[in-house]
């Protein structure tokens, strides 16, 4: 597919990405690219016929679509990698690059070890598969015929992650047209000096373009910056002008950002050459202090307050890696109902739509670089703690590019008010994986980590990690000295031994609450909090109870494809939402510990049941009390059944059939949940609470589906539709047993998957047709290629069936 260069630029106009590469006009560059899974190095041809390739459009993760294996890495979800060929053609006219006007495509990220070329030129390799880049295209461009874009995608280390990371191009591209003289990739920054409810003084600092060809431009006073401050509703509260790069201004009654009210200004900053606008930026403002203490913990604003962090990972599941924001902002927006009010990035660089988000919608979030350093981390390659680990990863490249990616995630990301703390590495400590320290031995007091095996001399010497991290903390302060530095330790003990913890502002603790207390006590200037955690009340209690603790990072938020377990397993379910976005038991149970408003949640189970479901023996087993309870009300008469609510009320009031029943609840100290065991009756279950209510209804067989969006018309060319199908029975009751197979029928749009949120499921996760589980499937819609109202339609033998009616406004 050609596509005429002008029209896309005249298009920049309306699409153009203010929070992208942060210069010139941008456009999107997501259509017509066509795929090759093979590797042949005759693509980089620009005559080569591509018309037998797959049409794709980008955002594309091309390992998600491909059948699993139960001989593959259980890291990557049992999923293949390969090497991958994409092409674009474009036709460019010499207008469009007349006057030294300057072409660039900016990549958000390819997965991974890309190579690009242009007409057969090379542009560049980027070994990082998160990281984003850009190239220009002026010097190579054809104006009197056809363009080629070759991108070659080398993931043949298909286990190089201990999660999974998908392969392609999976995020969006950019095409970037710019005057000969522009801002710089990423130029554009903000500072704030100080607040208060008066006024706030901002500084705003430029960088121009270096590779200008006019040389008089680079003495002082040939650029002149226009520097304006926007507020929400566009109205220009500040201007300043000045032959600087640096602009200071103040803003009257300025509105702070927030976690509650997360208000954002924009700057908006113009560089003008000998009178002429030549290159224009625009990037959001958020004015928000932060302020960290080792015995108070963070403060936002002035307010101390405890951080009530998830981590998530890239994927969402039957979509792989290719997530559109529509996908993102569903998920955060149910995340903070449950009182979630951070993110961790686990473990790189996230897509620039998702600090969006968090910026508009008010999540704090902790940016991280990478999960390895110099030498690789064990990993499974066959299957699941089957045979030798493997040592894939990117540590061929650490020496060479792991500067530039660090530099490059602060500069890409330090416009975003949400990030608080960089990252600059997640268990790089791992004990013997690789690192080791004589302290690992054990010294029979204080040693509260497993040892695995003890000192190892033969491994790198643990003392390595103080240097790199010293040296990466320092690429982080030289690009952005706003925010504080930290890492997440999962070896603290061995840490201490050496300079890491001491270079960097903020100490993150993985798994080790019950270091909080001693290394407080030991190092009095460390600043601590929980950066991976578990889900139980005592990992809470240890911030809750420790007031220099500033917070915790859940792992996880939302469940993720890899680190599976043994076959079939898709990926983990250590998330407090499912990978479809539903909220779990857990879920419900983190927001009784979160939510400020009133959370009532039942759940139930069998009496006698264990953790893992199987029948337990012994008065202390039939006393467990889970987290875990579904919402169900389908058992045999006269069972015996347990009754769990979830809340952050002090008592709560069971009703069968609109009757008293259990009497006054137990409340389980270790959890803090409330029970009762009560004798199965059908009916409606229902527990009240101060504030809320929730109920559960006994099913009857399944009569047919129901079918809901969450938006009925499709307007922009990356929006997608969310569409719930529900198994139900003849009175319209949800059948939380029902498995149904369920097929999508969709004209006039496009289906991008159906999603049941079974981590088990290991059957293709790309076609139209899915089984149902705990009586719900998600369809993802995207619009097609015309405008008009398309019906989606869903069928089930046996079922009644169900349809949607979406419209599609606009061109494609």
């Amino acid at each position: 597919m050609k596509t005429r260069l002008l029209c896309l630029l005249l298009l920049a106009c309306s699409t153009a990405a203010s929070a992208q590469p942060s210069f010139g006009k941008s456009s999107l560059l997501n259509d017509g690219w066509r795929f090759s899974l093979s590797d042949d190095s005759a693509a980089i041809d620009p005559s080569l016929d591509d018309s037998r390739w797959q049409q794709v459009q980008v955002p594309h993760d091309w390992s998600v679509r491909l059948p699993m294996s139960p001989d593959r890495g259980s890291c990557q979800g049992y999923l293949p990698g390969g090497i991958g060929w994409y092409r674009r053609h474009l036709t460019v006219s010499s207008s469009d690059i007349a006057d030294g006007r300057r072409l660039y495509i900016y990549f958000e990220g390819v997965y991974n070890r890309s190579t690009v070329w242009l007409n057969g030129h090379c542009l560049g390799y980027r070994p990082s598969g998160f990281a984003s880049f850009l190239y220009e295209l002026t010097p190579y461009l054809n104006t009197q015929g056809d363009n080629v874009l070759a991108v070659r995608v080398d993931h043949s280390r298909q286990d190089d992650s201990r999660w999974y990371t998908g392969s392609g191009i999976y995020r969006p591209v950019w095409l970037v047209k710019a005057a000969a003289t522009h801002f710089a990739l990423w130029g554009t920054t903000w500072k704030l000096k100080s607040i208060s409810d008066k006024k706030a003084v901002v500084e705003v600092r430029l960088t121009p373009n270096r590779l200008t060809p006019d040389p008089s431009l680079s003495k002082r006073g040939a650029y002149t910056f226009v520097v304006e401050i926007l507020d929400a509703e566009g109205k220009v509260v500040a201007s300043g002008k000045s032959d600087r790069s640096t602009i200071t201004l103040p803003i009257k009654n300025p509105h702070r950002w927030t976690l509650q009210r997360p208000y954002l200004y924009k700057v908006r900053a113009r560089m003008m050459v000998k009178g002429q606008e030549t290159d224009r930026s625009e990037v959001p403002l958020g004015l928000r202090t932060l302020e960290f203490s080792p015995d108070k913990g963070f403060a936002l604003n002035g307010e101390w307050m405890k951080v009530k962090g998830v981590c998530v990972h890239d994927d969402a599941g039957v979509l792989g890696t290719a997530v559109p924001s529509d996908v993102w902002k569903r998920r955060l927006l149910t995340l903070k109902s449950l009182g979630v009010n951070a993110l961790r990035m686990s473990h790189n660089p996230h897509a620039p739509a998702l600090y969006d988000l968090c910026d508009s919608l008010g999540l704090l979030v902790m940016d991280e670089a990478s999960d390895e350093w110099e030498f690789p981390k064990r990993k499974w390659l066959k299957g699941w703690n089957q045979g030798t680990p493997g040592y894939e990863g990117t540590y061929d490249y650490f020496e060479e590019w792991i500067d530039r990616d660090v530099a490059d995630m602060v500069r890409r990301d330090r416009c975003h008010p949400s990030i608080f703390l960089w990252s600059i590495g997640n268990e790089v400590d791992y004990p013997n994986d690789p690192y080791s320290h004589p302290v690992l031995n054990g010294n029979g007091t204080d040693f509260t980590q497993p040892a695995y095996g003890g000192y190892k001399p033969e491994q790198p010497n643990a003392e390595r990690i103080g240097l790199i991290a010293q040296r990466l903390s320092k690429i982080v302060r030289e690009h952005d000295d706003t925010r504080a530095v930290t890492g997440a330790l999962a070896g603290v003990v061995m840490s201490n031994e050496t300079a890491y913890p001491e270079v960097v502002d903020v100490v993150g603790y993985n798994y080790t609450e019950s270091r909080y207390q001693i290394d407080h006590e030991r190092y009095p200037q460390r600043v601590i909090y929980g950066s991976e955690n578990r889900h139980d009340l005592a990992a809470w209690k240890a911030v809750t109870d420790n007031g220099h603790i500033f917070g915790q990072f859940l792992w996880t938020g939302i469940d993720y494809l890899g680190e599976s377990g043994p076959w079939p397993a898709r990926g983990s379910e250590a998330g407090i939402i499912d990978i479809a976005g539903n909220v779990k038991p857990m879920g419900h149970y983190r927001a009784s510990l979160w939510c400020d408003t009133p959370v009532c949640y039942i759940g139930t189970y069998p009496n006698g049941f264990g953790r893992q479901g199987g029948r337990q023996r012994g008065r202390q087993q039939r006393q467990w009390v889970s987290s875990y309870a579904p919402a169900v009300w389908n058992y045999e008469d006269g069972q015996s059944i347990r009754v769990v609510c979830y809340t952050n009320a002090s008592t709560a009031h069971l009703f069968l059939n609109d009757q008293p029943i259990g009497g006054e609840p137990t409340r389980d100290e270790a959890t803090g949940i409330l029970y009762w065991d009560i004798t199965y009756q059908p009916g409606t279950l229902r527990c009240d609470v101060e504030g809320a209510t929730a109920s559960v209804t006994t099913s009857g067989r399944p009569f047919a589906l129901r079918a809901t969006a969450d938006k009925t018309t499709l307007t922009r060319p990356d929006e997608v539709a969310h569409i719930t199908i529900e198994v139900i029975d003849e009175q319209g009751n949800l059948v939380t047993l029902a498995d149904n197979e369920i097929t999508c029928w969709a004209q006039g749009v496009r289906l991008l998957g159906l999603e049941n949120a079974d981590m088990r499921d290991t059957s293709s996760q790309t076609d139209n047709r899915q089984r149902a589980r705990a009586g719900r499937l998600l369809a993802y819609i995207a619009r097609g290629e015309r405008a008009g109202a398309a019906v989606i339609r869903f069928t089930s033998p046996l079922l009644g069936s169900a349809e949607v009616q979406v419209n599609v406004e606009g061109e494609e």
